[in-house]
């Protein structure tokens, strides 16, 4: 079996640089530093995320795409050296703001990371329902929840593969459903934003196919932010791209515009693989 990287997706139509009706920003990044102890990962960042939108956020390992992803919805604060400075806005409101909670936020800004995540004592049905553990007399119905959970794996494109056993453990699902149940499980809670983090980095092409088919078909639905070391994955499923380098953000503009004619000379050097 071939572990190259997987051949370009012909099911997913390449996404035009300029929709046909201006997006609104769902949420900005203003002059946002983020530490890990003395260092500085993240430098002065301001950028703006597209309401029904997908922005990779591309760059080499060590640049802080990770770190500014992290940002968005407060999980960076969760490594005890780290701190934030600047505003994350979401609909005009500072997650940072003291009287928010950050509990909260991750309920509008859900995450799946790198490696698929599973609880793994939790069965298929219960992991998808997972966020509403916290939410108390405010949770869904268990019945309520068994529909959320339906149309979240419908969403995930997973439903008609553990249909006839959700009651089964997580961890018995092959790598690739179980990074698409954890999107699931993201989706449950009806997020405005979905933070993906290399989030087909472990999966094999097939798999990868799969979950980049589920990106482009969430957009217009859901906001999502999704950090790839692979170019051809950010051409292929984004309608923006943002290119960071050593902290600092060099560049945003439409996908197209930014792999064929980058205005910045660092960028240009990064995707013709002269560096990175």
């Amino acid at each position: 079996m071939a572990t190259t990287e997987p051949r370009v997706v012909t099911a997913v139509p390449a996404p035009t640089a300029e929709l046909s009706a201006p997006a609104s920003a769902l949420v900005s990044v203003r002059e946002l530093d983020a530490f890990f102890g003395a260092h500085r990962a993240v430098k002065d960042v301001n950028l703006d995320f597209l309401e029904g939108q997908v922005t990779a956020i591309i760059g080499p390992s060590g640049c802080g795409k990770s770190t500014l992803l992290r940002c968005l919805n407060r999980m960076h604060e969760t490594v005890s050296t780290a701190r934030v400075e600047g505003e994350v806005l979401l609909e005009g409101k500072d997650i940072y703001d003291r009287a928010v909670n950050p509990i909260e936020v991750r309920r509008r800004i859900g995450m799946v990371f790198q490696r698929p995540t599973p609880f793994p004592t939790m069965s298929i049905r219960d992991n998808v329902t997972a966020g509403f553990r916290a939410a108390g007399r405010r949770a869904p119905s268990r019945a309520e929840q068994h529909e959320i959970a339906e149309w979240a794996l419908r969403r995930a494109a997973l439903w008609d593969e553990v249909k006839d056993r959700l009651n089964d453990s997580a961890v018995a699902l092959s790598g690739g459903q179980q990074q698409r149940l954890c999107i699931a499980r993201a989706l449950a809670t009806r997020p405005k934003v979905l933070l993906l983090d290399e989030p087909t980095a472990s999966l094999d092409p097939l798999s990868t196919q799969k979950v980049e088919e589920l990106v482009y078909e969430l957009r217009g639905e859901v906001t999502v932010v999704i950090v790839t070391h692979n170019m051809q994955q950010a051409a292929r499923v984004s309608d923006r791209t943002a290119f960071m380098l050593l902290g600092d953000l060099v560049e945003v503009a439409p996908t197209s515009r930014l792999f064929t004619s980058p205005a910045d000379e660092r960028t240009e050097a990064y995707i013709t693989g002269r560096f990175g």
